[in-house]
């Protein structure tokens, strides 16, 4: 008895392997290293917070200010009164790249999709590269100090910055397939923590020269990223006159390994003609609008799914090293040290989880089992006993359970999510796909940053776990009707294989 075309299973790394080249090679690691950049780049701001707070506060209220420097020249850059002010406009303007580069996250994937995504993405980095450099270089050496400057600086490098992640996700979307895409997305959505290393990295060597020359540095790689991006990346196969994916081939069994994960296995074959996007004389199909998007088959719970995911997996990146010294009284260079478990928990998780989804050509399944030992981790570590090395295993098995579903749903799923059967043989609605979920996801991030402050400041710390293993529940809750119908897909599946036997 023959298999269906949906049976018929070919190896993850059996097909991965035979459909890849060294222009492969060189579109992961282009856009690797290009988000990696990116990423560096915030990191850097994170990382140069007190000195920059240090130069806003007048010389006697700052003890960290240089004796030999004349008391009106230091007198006249400082912009508030004490450094706890200080402080706090470091944090709004934290509050609003985030809430800039969520609300330019849903304009760029439309835009994406309608440029060449090699121009939007290296124009992106190049132009952001210049406001980082205004930012923090430019303006301390002219001396000068203005908080509304700042302001607008950042909100524009927020929407400059959320040209980055729709079009890397959509590039290898473009590339990469469905045999072995969890894997590779999982492996290459390390970009961010690999970023983050950079940018501390980067940041560290030049700080004792002043935090300026850290700005001068991360934006000069940066802008050099770009400007490589711009000459050498290819953003699908037809530019190297390889097949796209999704296009008719010869061989059946590798037709089926390239097909989108999101596919609809009960459509008939007449029904999978159909596509939301028309194809013109040129045969070139037209981007697809951003309404239609959101209509796509699990866009939307993807997307409210990651707000409540994306905003723990955030609360942990900026407020871990935070907690780790207000609440065990360790230094605080030994809980920036520590807390780099958790990335490498979500770098593992995110690789092994998407390995485990390629297996069963199933996402959703993987997510919720994930997700809830998620919840248990999460329990675990808010009562971790004042011990690093236990407190770091608990911290990357969190990592492991909460950084990997986050990774899978804004790169592998997202890629899923733009190339279902509903937009087969188009990749125009990869990057606005992508822009809808990660959009809505940092929009619930940036909103979670202010509600986790403030139940730690009236509740404590064990709240602020409770809160996180809601947002958790709350993410399986959202994706549950896709739970459901992929496990009702498998046994399915397996029924067949019985009957077949």
């Amino acid at each position: 008895m023959a298999l269906p075309g949906s049976l018929r299973r070919q190896p993850a790394s059996r097909g991965l392997v035979s459909h890849c080249t060294h222009h492969h090679i060189v579109v992961f690691l282009l856009t690797f290293f290009s988000y990696s950049l990116l990423h560096a780049s915030r990191k850097t701001f994170s990382n140069v917070k007190v000195s920059i707070s240090s130069q806003w506060t007048p010389s006697c209220l700052n003890s960290t200010a240089p004796e030999l420097r004349p008391y009106e020249l230091w007198n006249s850059s400082h912009l508030f009164p004490n450094a706890e002010e200080a402080t706090l406009f470091l944090g709004t303007l934290d509050t609003i790249f985030l809430f800039s580069y969520a609300m330019g996250l849903f304009v760029s994937g439309i835009v994406g999709d309608r440029l060449n995504l090699r121009w939007v993405l290296s124009f992106g980095m190049c132009s952001s590269a210049l406001v980082v450099f205004f930012f923090g270089t430019l303006t301390e050496w002219l001396h000068f100090y203005n908080k509304w400057f700042y302001c607008c600086l950042w909100v524009v490098n927020g929407l400059l910055q959320s040209t980055g992640w729709p079009c890397v996700v959509a590039v290898m979307g473009n590339w990469f397939g469905k045999a072995g895409r969890g894997f590779v997305f999982g492996l290459w959505s390390a970009c961010a923590s690999v970023g983050n290393i950079l940018g501390a990295f980067l940041a560290s060597c030049v700080l004792k020269y002043g935090y300026e020359y850290a700005f001068l540095v991360t934006a000069s790689v940066q802008f050099a990223g770009g400007v490589i991006v711009f000459f050498g990346l290819l953003t699908s196969p037809k530019e190297v006159g390889l097949p796209e994916l999704g296009a008719d081939e010869d061989d059946s069994v590798e037709e089926d390994a390239n097909r989108p994960l999101m596919g609809n296995d009960d459509v008939e074959d007449d029904d999978r003609n159909y596509s939301i996007q028309a194809t013109d004389t040129d045969n070139q199909p037209k981007a697809i609008g951003f309404f239609q998007a959101c209509c796509l088959p699990g866009v939307v719970l993807y997307s409210l799914a990651y707000a409540c995911l994306k905003l723990v997996n955030y609360s942990f990146f900026f407020w871990l090293p935070f907690y780790l010294s207000n609440n065990f009284g360790w230094k605080e260079a030994e809980a920036d040290q520590l807390s780099i478990w958790y990335d490498v928990g979500g770098i593992i998780g995110g690789t092994i989880q998407g390995l485990i989804s390629d297996v069963l050509q199933k996402r959703a399944p993987v997510l919720a089992t994930s997700l809830l030992f998620a919840v248990g981790s999460l329990f675990g570590y808010s009562r971790s006993p004042n011990s690093k090395p236990i407190n770091a295993v608990i911290m990357a098995i969190t990592g492991f359970f909460i950084g990997g579903p986050s990774n899978m749903i804004s790169s592998a799923i997202s890629a899923d999510l733009g190339r279902q059967d509903l937009v087969k043989g188009s990749s125009e609605a990869l990057a606005t796909v992508t822009g809808i979920v990660d959009g809505t996801g940092s929009v619930g991030a940036a909103v979670g940053q202010y509600l986790v402050s403030l139940i730690q400041e009236n509740l404590g710390w064990m709240w602020v776990f409770y809160f996180f293993i809601l947002m958790t529940s709350s993410t399986i809750l959202f994706i549950s009707p896709l739970i459901v119908r992929e496990i009702k897909l498998l046994l399915h599946e397996r029924r067949l294989r019985m009957l077949a036997e």
